[in-house]
């Protein structure tokens, strides 16, 4: 955090120093990157992430879109637009703030050419059904995602939820990761704090249940101490096979 000196920002344990909340899904068939915050560019480098089919966004606010114009590394040796998948009103929201990318001006060869497609039922990714997930965060439209494929682990991603609606719960069953908001120890107005994330993993029983978008108030290893064995949190760099 910027100009703070608290515990975890000046702690030399690698796992309390975080980017922005992003993951990458490797399929059989396709690249996929959900969201390009404003550290994808660092990210990319570290992972030599040099390959994206298609990008999913799960809301329009800053720390999930503002890399956007790095995209334009994965369109350098493409010739079709990079489909991006979302809410209609985040599809729209990009395409106010990062106009010159979706006008019909924009025939630069290299330039970032979106393809949009608005979601709001399960679509196919290659072998790969993604199912979106409508949450609560906020005022703004959000949605978490699904990633099932035959013979592959079933993973779920909320980044960013407050509440989820019973109709999204049910679609949580039966998976093998889930990935879940858990910002803080204590409640926060728009986010899950550590005690809500913990109580909706237990609510749907994955297999393993990783909590993400962790604020500075929260130190990892003291934390994660207290959680149960199934349930950790993420850090960066961290792979799941």
């Amino acid at each position: 955090m910027i100009g703070c000196d608290c515990a975890t920002c000046t702690s030399d344990d690698p796992k309390n120093q975080r980017m922005r909340s992003s993951v990458h899904i490797q399929t059989s068939t396709h690249s996929i990157l959900v969201d390009s915050g404003p550290d994808l560019r660092q990210q990319a480098l570290r992972h030599n992430l040099r390959k994206v089919d298609a990008v999913l966004y799960t809301h329009c606010h800053l720390d999930h879109i503002t890399g956007f114009d790095e995209l334009r590394a994965y369109c350098w040796r493409r010739d079709e637009p990079l489909p991006m998948y979302s809410s209609k009103s985040c599809l729209d929201e990009l395409a106010r703030v990062f106009a010159w990318a979706f006008s019909p001006d924009n025939v630069h060869k290299g330039y970032i050419k979106p393809a949009p497609h608005p979601i709001d039922a399960p679509f196919m990714l290659g072998k790969t059904k993604i199912t979106p997930l409508p949450v609560k965060h906020g005022s703004v439209e959000t949605i978490g995602f699904r990633f099932d494929e035959p013979h592959q682990p079933s993973i779920a991603y909320i980044p960013d939820a407050k509440e989820v609606p019973d109709s999204t719960v049910a679609l949580l069953t039966g998976l093998d990761h889930f990935i879940i908001d858990a910002l803080r120890p204590f409640p926060h107005p728009t986010h899950f704090s550590l005690a809500e994330a913990v109580n909706l993993s237990q609510q749907i029983k994955p297999k393993k249940t990783w909590l993400t978008h962790i604020s500075h108030e929260t130190d990892y290893q003291a934390e994660e101490a207290m959680l149960p064995k199934n349930i950790r949190y993420a850090y960066d760099t961290l792979t799941i096979s």
